[in-house]
This record gives structure tokens, sequence and C-alpha cells, in this order.
């Protein structure tokens, strides 16, 4: 199957995108894909063969996942390259348009459980959920 590519734009510099994106205080408030969920706890080794691992709640604990993965590249403030643990591989790239405005593009191999339209939706909402919290804090 192909990669599913999204993107968005953020009225925000960079430096503060790319932190945003990575640092586990950040991480927590705006990594899911719908209010219904949470996000309580990230770890996060931001180096290539380092590890990061995200836990993903649904807030009435009805169920819950791990979102683990290991980095293979990074660019401070232009790309991250990762894998999970079955082997899909992720990329994030970071792109300055000028020095108020990044465009954030996440290339991601899709799993065979669930539709490419769903997943596409899934990743767009969380994607979508950071733009709001980046512009808004």
């Amino acid at each position: 199957m192909d990669p599913i590519t999204i993107d968005i734009t953020i009225l925000a510099p960079v430096e503060k995108v790319w932190n945003y994106f990575n640092e586990p205080k950040h991480i927590t408030k705006w990594n899911f894909a719908h209010e219904s969920w949470q996000c309580p706890s990230s770890e996060n080794d931001l180096r290539v063969g380092g590890k990061f691992k995200t836990r993903m709640e649904a807030k009435d604990g009805s169920f819950g996942f791990d979102f683990e993965g290991i980095y293979d590249e990074v660019i401070p403030h232009e790309k991250i390259q990762y894998h999970l643990e079955d082997g899909r591989k992720v990329d994030v790239i970071f792109n300055a348009i000028d020095e108020n405005t990044t465009k954030v593009t996440e290339i991601f191999d899709p799993e065979k459980q669930n539709s490419v339209e769903m997943q596409r939706e899934g990743w767009y909402a969380i994607l979508n959920n950071f733009h709001k919290y980046v512009e808004n804090h």
C-alpha cells in the first residue's frame, strides 16, 4: 500500500512548532484525535535510536493503547523519521515558510486493519488538534 500524506499550516515559528511537537509536557495536551480521548503520559528520547512512548486513552477508561516507535533520523527543526513496532515508517517534515508560519507534513505507511480513509482522518484529527494547541498557547 502507498504511504498516506497529510499536512497542515500553523501560524507559529518552526522552533515553537518543533518544541511543541516533541516535548512530553506539550504532547500530553494535544496527542489525541477527539475530545473524548486523552494522552495521560508521554516519554520521548529524541535522537537516532531513541524511543518514544505515548499513552492514548478514552477518558471513560473503555479503551487505551501505547503508541511507540524508534527514531531513525532527527534533523532539528526540519525532519523526524521513525518506525513503529510493526515496521511501518513515519516521516514528519517541518517546513518554515516564513518566520511565523510552519507547514507540517506527515507521511506514514498505513496499517492493514482500518481503511486508508479512516487512518487519514484519524491522523489528520490529531495533527489538527496539534495545530490548534500551538496557535492557542
